[in-house]
């Protein structure tokens, strides 16, 4: 019997943005019908079948830690950022400081080792410094669907994101009903 290998993944991102929503949907392949807050970590587990059906494929046990986002635990949530082998950055496409405080997110999780300056509680972001970065990001936006809502067209404006920043894929999530 072939190992199973495993994979921790860090879902982090503001307080709010979809993180637990996003986890659920990826593991158990629907929707969450009523989200709550993390408080902590939340941990889903998933078995992926890599490249199956061909000679390369494998199996990989995933797990995606859903690290709760809200700011009266900042202090403690570096426990959760050991050993990790991807990070899945979250931000709401209706809300700019979400996607803003990504910077901040990805610090904080690539800085967990170094004692780097804090700034109010958050690492200081410098795009230099992960540019050599060998951990897997992505990026995904959620709330797709209630952008028009909030933004209407014509009034959102283009900026550097922190995909390209990184060298990360950016994807955005839409709500089915």
């Amino acid at each position: 019997m072939a190992s199973i290998e495993k994979v921790k993944i860090l879902v982090v991102g503001d307080s709010g943005v979809g993180k637990s929503s996003l986890v659920h949907l990826i593991a158990h392949s629907e929707a969450i019908t009523n989200p709550s807050w993390t408080i902590g970590c939340s941990v889903e587990v998933k078995l992926h079948e890599y490249k199956e059906g061909t000679p390369f494929q494998k199996t990989y046990f995933i797990e995606m830690w859903d690290v709760g986002g809200s700011s009266s635990h900042r202090n403690s949530r570096s426990i959760f950022y050991n050993s990790f082998h991807g990070v899945i950055l979250v931000h709401d496409l209706t809300n700019r400081k979400s996607k803003q405080n990504l910077r901040k997110w990805l610090a904080e999780v690539l800085s967990k080792d170094s004692p780097g300056k804090k700034n109010n509680g958050w690492y200081n972001y410098d795009s230099e410094q992960f540019i050599d970065n060998p951990v897997p990001v992505l990026v995904i936006g959620t709330k797709q669907d209630l952008v028009m809502e909030v933004y209407p067209p014509g009034r959102t404006k283009r900026t550097a994101s922190i995909a390209e920043e990184c060298g990360a894929d950016e994807i955005y999530v839409v709500r089915e009903t």
